[in-house]
This record gives C-alpha cells, sequence and structure tokens, in this order.
C-alpha cells in the first residue's frame, strides 16, 4: 500500500509558505578558509567546489549581500551569522565595512549579529569591535584540554586549547557575551559531566552540545587508499566510505546527555542553558524548538558561500543543492523556490514509520537530516544514527520535563524543579 504520508502538505507547510518571510543565513565571507585543521570538520572539504582556491568574500559581493538579505525578511529584527571556516581570517576592516552597510541598509530594522569562531585569533581589538557593535560570540570549545586537543589542532598539527582560552579571556576583559560550542565526539565518551564542569568553570553559562557522527574516505594514490593524508568527509552512501574514529556511538551521546541533565536539572536550571534540554522543553510544550535539527521540516536556515553561491543548509553544500548565486537571482526568490520547499518538506516526509511512530516524535521530528544513514528494523531508510541515544536522554529527562512545563503553565519559574527533582533522587 503507498505511504501517502511522504506526500502530505500540512497546513504548518502552508502558513509557513504565506509569510511573512523570515529565515536566518549563515554568512561564510572565508567560505571553508581556516586556520586550524580540525579532524572532524567538515567544512574543509568545501573549498573543491571552487577549484581549492583560497575564498574571500569582496567587499561589492558583502555590501549587496547586508542590502538584499535585509530587505529579504519580512520582519522588524533581522540577525547576521558569521561562519566559516574561520571567518575572523577575513580581518577586522572588512566588518567594519559590514557594520557600515548595516546601518546603511537597516530601512528602520533593528540588526543584530553574532559570530562563530574557533577562538584562536581573538584579540584586544576584536574584543573591543565586538563589545562596540554588540555581537555575540559563540567559540568552539570542545571540553578539558585532553579532549579540545584531540581533533582541534591547527594546520601544523599543534595543540590550539591555550590560544582558545586566550581568545575567551579577551572576550572577558571586554566585557563581550559568548557562548560555547562542543562537539560530543568520541573522546568525549562517559566524560559528559567533565566536560559540563569545565565548560562552567571558563565561564560559559549558554552551551551547544554537537554529536559528530561522519563517514570518511581516503583518496586513492596510484590505485591505493593514502591514510597518511587527510580523509574526505562523504555521504555515508559513497562506495568505500566508513565511520570516522571520531564519530561518537549513539547510546554513548545519551548517556552524555543524560549525566550533564542530572547535575543541570538539581542545580544549575535558570542560571546554565543547554541547547538540547531547551529544545526538549519547548517540544514539551508544544512550543517550536530554537534550534533547527530539532524542527518538524528544514529551510529556514540557508548557507551562503564567499562568492553568492545560496545553499539551503550547512550540511547541504554539495553542487546538488545549489539553489543559486545571489547575483543572478534574489535571496526571496532562492528561498522561497520549489527546491527549497521541498528540501524543507522532506525532513518530515523522509521520516521511516518507526520514527512516526514513535512516542518522542515531537521533541526529535528525526534530528537533522544528515545523521539519517541508517535503516530500520524493518529495513527502512532514513533512520537516525543517534536514535537510541536520543530515546535515552528523551525517556531520562521526561519526568523533570513534565514537571517544568506543569510550572510554566502555572506562570512559576522552571528552575522551581530544581528542589523536585533534589527530592527526587
Amino acid at each position: 500500500m503507498a505511504d501517502t504520508f511522504k506526500q502530505t502538505l500540512t497546513l504548518g507547510d502552508a502558513l509557513k509558505l504565506q509569510g511573512p518571510r523570515a529565515f536566518n543565513i549563515m554568512l561564510k565571507p572565508a567560505g571553508s578558509l581556516c586556520n586550524l585543521d580540525c579532524a572532524y570538520c567538515y567544512y574543509l572539504d568545501k573549498a573543491e567546489i571552487y577549484g581549492g582556491r583560497e575564498p574571500r568574500m569582496s567587499l561589492e559581493m558583502l555590501e549587496k549581500v547586508v542590502r538584499d538579505y535585509i530587505a529579504a525578511n519580512d520582519v522588524p529584527e533581522v540577525q547576521f551569522v558569521w561562519h566559516g571556516g574561520e571567518p575572523l581570517v577575513m580581518g577586522l576592516d572588512f566588518y567594519r565595512r559590514a557594520m557600515d552597510f548595516q546601518r546603511k541598509y537597516a530601512g528602520g530594522k533593528t540588526v543584530h549579529n553574532s559570530l562563530q569562531t574557533n577562538g584562536t585569533l581573538i584579540t584586544r581589538e576584536w574584543a573591543r569591535f565586538f563589545k562596540e557593535n554588540d555581537f555575540l560570540l559563540g567559540v568552539s570549545l570542545d571540553g578539558p584540554q585532553d579532549i579540545h586537543d584531540r581533533f582541534r589542532r591547527d594546520k601544523g598539527g599543534a595543540p590550539t586549547f591555550d590560544k582558545v582560552l586566550r581568545g575567551i579571556e579577551q572576550l572577558y576583559a571586554a566585557g563581550v557575551p559568548f557562548n560555547t560550542m562542543s562537539t560530543v565526539n568520541s573522546c568525549c565518551e562517559g566524560r559528559g559531566l567533565e566536560v559540563y564542569h569545565f565548560l562552567k568553570s571558563v565561564g560559559s553559562h549558554y552551551m551547544q552540545f554537537m554529536p559528530v557522527v561522519e563517514h570518511v574516505k581516503y583518496p586513492l594514490v596510484n590505485g591505493k587508499e593514502n591514510r597518511k593524508g587527510r580523509p574526505w568527509i562523504v555521504d555515508p552512501d559513497t562506495p568505500g566510505a566508513t565511520l570516522a574514529r571520531w564519530s561518537v556511538s549513539d547510546l554513548a551521546f545519551g548517556k552524555f546527555m543524560c549525566d550533564i541533565f542530572d547535575e543541570w536539572v538539581r542545580r544549575d536550571v535558570g542560571e546554565y542553558y543547554v541547547n538540547l534540554f531547551d529544545a526538549t522543553l519547548a517540544g514539551w510544550c508544544g512550543v517550536k524548538p530554537g534550534l533547527c535539527v530539532y524542527g518538524e521540516t528544514c529551510g529556514e536556515n540557508a548557507s551562503l558561500e564567499h562568492n553568492g553561491d545560496l545553499y539551503p543548509c550547512d550540511h547541504f553544500v554539495y553542487p546538488k543543492y545549489l539553489l543559486g548565486n545571489i547575483a543572478e537571482k534574489s535571496i526571496t526568490e532562492m528561498m522561497e523556490s520549489e527546491q527549497m520547499v521541498q528540501f524543507g518538506i522532506a525532513k518530515r516526509t523522509g521520516l521511516p514509520r518507526k520514527c512516526r511512530a514513535c512516542e518522542f516524535l515531537q521533541l526529535c521530528h528525526g534530528e537533522c537530516p544528515k545523521h539519517r544513514f541508517n535503516r530500520t528494523e524493518a529495513g527502512e531508510t532514513g533512520l537516525n544514527a543517534l536514535c537510541e541515544g536520543y530515546r535515552k536522554f528523551f525517556a531520562h529527562s521526561a519526568p523533570y520535563m513534565k514537571k517544568m512545563r506543569e510550572l510554566l503553565a502555572q506562570d512559576l519559574a522552571p528552575a522551581l524543579v530544581m528542589p523536585w527533582a533534589q527530592a527526587r533522587r
């Protein structure tokens, strides 16, 4: 019998298409260019798309991007998200010009800026600029030194931990707000609470944890794999692809997050924030999560390359997903194109029956499509590789999430869950 679910357009889809238009674009003015050589970085390989050349956005393109992006959003507040590679390699003058263009084209809208950095290039001058222009910084920091330096090395293979902490010290001194982005990889397994305590110790109150599950393939030299160089991160369906050594297992990821949650729910609610915890509570409350990976559909977080090429997602920067270039098409035209619509809806329609029958569907929605390469027991494709880990976390946290939902329904602070959680131990 045909599965009509896969051809269904929901009321939510229709409302989204009707507007008002509001979306985010991850801006990559330096493309994949970076001063580091992190083993698990899925973006360094993107240089091959552009012939291996050093990518840098021109000032002419920058002005067009700023003008068109502000105009394309039919909302009073517009968020610029600067990303990479490493966005700081563009230099301070580039961002000073970006601020000039934002002021020129704001048109009465409020413009916000955030920037994700590896932290190694932050100086006093950079920190002063971020403070003066109200930037929110995201700093990539995986945890204590041995965890961080395991996979986050520079181009010469040297560790980066000390440089990142010096960058954070500069942000502190200038009063620049920052959050931390930490991968959950094979080196982190069994060390969730240790990582959490460390991130608290460096002053992070907003923590993003990103599970890493990648497939790699080594380049061929004379018909044989060259395992001395950097492997390519590839689609899992690529012939010869193998699971990368840094990939976290599903249950280890679930335990990592459960260990942190047990500490957080008893001591830190309302003072420290963790992306998965916030998104899970939103799901229990029937509210749209703040993270696209847990949303029902995709399509609201595109990625713009240095030359104006627009892709539907940062994780799907491959030629077959290219929406077009802003020099030839308007941002609005590409964001509202049939290609983008179908890309977004495919997140929901591609769910296997096992996911659609899951008690935690409203919390996960299959998570990010980049992780959906496993098969169900029935042989259906599209099962998330981290499924069992998420199920472990959702089941473990459910009583506390429901209690916080109950508190919110009474206009009470979710932090009041803490004494309840402590008594429940």
